[in-house]
């Protein structure tokens, strides 16, 4: 049944259209993650179904007596209301007047779903304990239809799946708009992009819809070639001489009028941001190194933590809000000192920091003064480029050049953050929720760019995708102490489930360089005895890391093939071989990736 059907909508901003003869329709029971560019128009769709932005024209139908609960991207300012009752704000207005029992049961339900203070304010309250309790005033109402814009920025891992779960069990009807690729797969029923004014549905996960969109838009190449080459036909035609002015076919003459109009109409796709980060001169080989750390106020955070990053590593440092992740990545850089244990810093260090709060932006200056003040050139490493040059690079049009900062949007400040941080060359990237805001495209171009980066990244996120795609190690806080486990998040959880933590196959396996734990005590370090393997498996486990990096290089080519624009529009049999030659692959992948883990853990005992 609809409870929703948008027709023909026209919205535009100025010169820029939003909609255009755009159509969608939403069933009772679906989940809909809605994706699309920075600026796309995204949040105002979500404001126009809400009531809070009109049409220019087309129809918007909905359901008779609908009940719309709507998160909004923006934090909200502070105030002196407990977060009780900002929750309760939320109610329908008949049960906010009874504030009867259940009333109060259903508040007390959502505070302890999202573990919020009660009787805490707003006030009191840091940004993201603000955002989480503004969900809750969405939820509490069980609406018909949830309206989610970008609900995981602030939230930890672990309160993204309990609110995963609670989606999921009230089987709510849901327009989502989200970066967070892996709550899109766990939660989403299809997959709706906002591209150009037009919504396009794609069925299936957020990998189907990758497959999908290469193949409309290789589609869409092929049917705008064959019409740019119609037209030039035309125009050939047109500009004839005498004898073809004699016979012109006036009807032809208006086709081509029509075929001019429509070229003019056409909105070509906006290009990728091109993201380029100066690594400089190499740090030494140690780039930080603490041995049994502690650091706390009232209570401890950090407990005898010990650890080895060395250049090249990519750690993330995950757990929940509050646990000390700041506090652990102050230690690390010296902006804090330990209260017992030591911390020892390499060499060469030239740190770039991504903040989450942007404080490096001056947000009453224009765009060209954050990033090139008083200067038009903007050098990067060895190279310099004209600052329009430059900030096209990261999406931003020339006509942006002198627009407060203010004035841009969450995506367009974290841009223009990197744009700015790009400028310099780095060997240590510090990056605090470096993905909030950040669009799909410019998300996946990141994670691209980190795996080309030489330099060592240390990286806060709840991003589980964005984890798996760039750490090799992850560091969490997890039952009061501090645990490292080899590889990305999907990894942490398999070890997690099992009690085990691997070594990095890409290290030498003859060695246990597994990393020191706060959890693993002295003694048990002291005791702990190792296995011996066969001399034909030691021989085998040796040769694993390298047989690994070549099937990754065999997967990674037979995966560029795929997402080409043109892949799919090959000989039939030659698609179908590529594809299975890369199933194969993967398997091999995994296959191999399983054989190490066997023998490790046959080594470790």
């Amino acid at each position: 049944m609809n409870i929703l059907r948008l027709t023909e909508a026209e919205l535009a901003f100025g010169e820029q259209a939003l909609l255009h003869h755009a159509n969608f329709i939403l069933d009772r029971g679906e989940r809909v993650a809605l994706i699309g560019r920075n600026g796309s128009g995204k949040s105002t769709l979500l404001k126009v179904i809400n009531g809070e932005a009109g049409l220019d024209d087309g129809e918007l139908r909905l359901a008779p007596q609908l009940n719309i609960a709507y998160l909004q991207q923006e934090v909200p300012e502070a105030a002196d209301l407990s977060l009780f009752d900002v929750i309760a704000q939320g109610l329908p207005e008949s049960d906010a007047d009874s504030q009867s029992w259940q009333t109060d049961y259903k508040v007390e339900r959502i505070l302890d779903l999202l573990k919020l203070p009660r009787d805490q304010t707003m006030g009191d309250s840091s940004g993201g304990i603000r955002r989480r309790a503004m969900l809750g005033q969405a939820l509490v109402s069980e609406p018909d239809l949830l309206l989610l814009d970008e609900p995981t920025n602030h939230l930890d891992i672990e309160s993204i799946e309990t609110l995963q779960a609670h989606i999921l069990a009230a089987d709510t009807t849901m327009i989502l708009i989200s970066h967070d690729r892996a709550m899109i797969d766990d939660v989403a029923t299809r997959i709706v992009e906002l591209e150009r004014g037009q919504l396009t549905s794609y069925p299936g996960n957020y990998a189907d819809y990758l497959v999908g969109r290469a193949k409309a838009e290789a589609e869409e190449a092929d049917a705008n070639r064959k019409f740019d080459q119609h037209l030039a036909n035309e125009e050939v035609w047109i500009r004839q001489g005498i004898k073809a002015r004699r016979t012109r076919n006036e009807g032809r003459v208006r086709r081509l009028e029509a075929l001019r109009q429509t070229r003019k109409q056409r909105v070509d796709k906006q290009g990728n941001a091109k993201l380029k980060l100066d690594s400089g001169e190499k740090s030494g080989q140690i780039v930080a190194v603490m041995e049994d750390v502690s650091f706390g106020y009232d209570t401890p955070l950090i407990r005898n933590f010990s650890t080895r990053i060395t250049r090249g590593d990519r750690i993330a440092i995950v757990g929940p809000n509050g646990s000390g992740k700041s506090t652990l990545l102050g230690l690390l850089l010296g902006d804090l000192q330990p209260q017992q244990g030591t911390v020892e810093r390499g060499t060469k260090l030239q740190v770039a920091f991504f903040d989450q709060q942007r404080s490096i932006l001056n947000m009453q200056e224009t765009v060209r003064d954050n990033v090139s003040p008083g200067s038009d050139q903007v050098t990067v490493g060895k190279n310099t480029k004209h600052i329009v040059g430059y900030l096209a690079d990261f999406l931003f049009p020339s006509s942006y050049l002198n627009m407060p900062v203010a004035k841009l949007s969450g995506g367009e400040k974290n841009r223009l953050l990197m744009a700015k941080l790009f400028t310099q060359s780095a060997n240590l990237l510090v990056l605090d929720e470096p993905t909030n805001d950040l669009d799909m495209e410019t998300l996946e171009l990141f994670e691209e760019l980190l795996a080309d980066y030489d330099g060592t990244v240390l990286l806060v996120s709840h991003d589980r995708k964005f984890i798996d795609a760039v750490a090799t190690s992850v560091i969490a806080f997890e039952d009061d102490n501090l645990t490292e486990y080899v590889g990305g998040y999907s990894d942490w959880q398999r070890q997690r489930r099992t009690g085990a933590q691997h070594k990095d196959p890409r290290k030498d396996p003859g060695k246990d360089q597994q990393k020191a734990t706060g959890t693993t005590s002295a003694t048990n370090k002291a005791t702990r005895k190792q296995n011996k393997l066969s001399y034909k498996d030691q021989r085998e486990l040796d040769r694993l890391p390298e047989t690994i990096e070549k099937l990754e290089l065999a997967q990674q080519k037979l995966q560029d093939q795929v997402v080409a624009a043109d892949f799919y529009q090959g000989d039939a049999d030659k698609v179908k071989a590529v594809l299975a030659e890369l199933a194969e692959a993967q398997a091999a992948v995994e296959a191999a990736y399983t054989r190490w883990e066997q023998l490790s853990e046959q080594i470790e005992g």
